[in-house]
């Protein structure tokens, strides 16, 4: 395979990556906005907040660093994960000399390589803390934009602020309590995602299977099964990892207050409820699942276009 072809390969992934985060971000921001403004508050519930609500276009308020640090995000991530399953299978001999070569294994509604359940739980965990680092900054003024404790204007603005009062810090609150949601969510995930993919072909009626004439799956089946998956495996590992964006939103909004995870944990257990805990999270697990079912559909049918 040229080094061009190998490149338009890779670059697939970055591409795919962007556009589905970019998609799932600006449709499910009111999700977003919501869970972070019931997380914020010990009294808030999902109907006074909308009550609060006066135009519905303040729902999308944070859209902007939302969509910066989802599409960034998620292109970023689904490169960096590409590359390493494709090194584990290159290195283990699922594949020839190139991962997109005639041997590999791939999963019919899929052109990624198949690896062990052992091996899809560290490569998401890995390459979901690295770019978490990467984005945080993103991420914190996002959160500070959904929330009403800040009312910024602008990016300019909270970026301004933030650095200020609490300097280069303040541009990682919070990242350990991300960290430990976004790693072990995204190794989960994976793992999950991969193990749906193999098992839904065989769990689905028949006459939700159809093939194209070179006997693989067609758009239609390949996509079903793909945000099926997506969707199951994005319900499961957002409700395991509900406590962690519980204590990192705390960090973010109130620095002073919540200094670190532990500190944030027990104060939560102890002054509130340990159901706090999961505080908004039948918002997040809409907005993950169906973000999931958005992004990852995108990504695996633009990925197989450059195949």
């Amino acid at each position: 395979m040229s080094e061009q072809a190998t490149k338009s390969r890779n670059s697939s992934h970055l591409i795919g990556g962007f556009f589905g985060g970019l998609t799932s971000a600006v449709a499910l921001q009111p999700l977003d906005l919501l869970k972070t403004r019931i997380q914020q508050d010990r009294k808030a519930t999902l109907w006074k907040n909308l009550k609060d609500i006066d135009n519905p276009l303040q729902l999308w308020r944070g859209t902007l660093p939302s969509a910066l640090r989802t599409s960034i995000g998620s292109a970023l991530y689904l490169s960096c994960l590409n590359v390493m399953r494709s090194s584990l299978a290159k290195n283990k001999h699922k594949v020839s000399l190139s991962v997109d070569g005639p041997n590999v294994v791939y999963n019919k509604s899929s052109s990624l390589p198949r690896l062990t359940m052992y091996e899809n739980l560290l490569t998401g965990a890995f390459a979901r803390g690295l770019v978490g680092y990467i984005t945080m900054p993103i991420t914190v003024i996002k959160v500070r934009y959904e929330s009403t404790l800040f009312n910024y204007s602008s990016l300019n603005e909270a970026i301004t602020h933030i650095y200020t009062k609490e300097g280069v810090s303040g541009f990682f609150r919070g990242f350990g309590a991300t960290c430990l949601r976004d790693a072990p969510y995204a190794g989960l995930y994976v793992l999950l995602y991969e193990k749906s993919k193999q098992l839904l072909p065989t769990v689905l009626s028949t006459r939700f299977i159809h093939y194209n004439p070179e006997g693989g799956f067609t758009t239609y089946t390949s996509t079903t099964i793909n945000t099926i998956s997506a969707v199951l495996s994005a319900s499961l590992a957002t409700t395991v990892t509900a406590p962690f964006d519980t204590i990192k939103t705390r960090m973010q909004l109130e620095p002073s207050k919540f200094t670190n995870s532990f500190k944030t944990f027990t104060s939560i257990i102890k002054n509130e409820s340990v159901l706090k805990l999961f505080s908004g999270l039948s918002m997040r697990l809409t907005r993950k699942a169906l973000s999931a079912g958005i992004a990852w559909g995108i990504y695996e049918e633009l990925v197989k276009r450059f195949m």
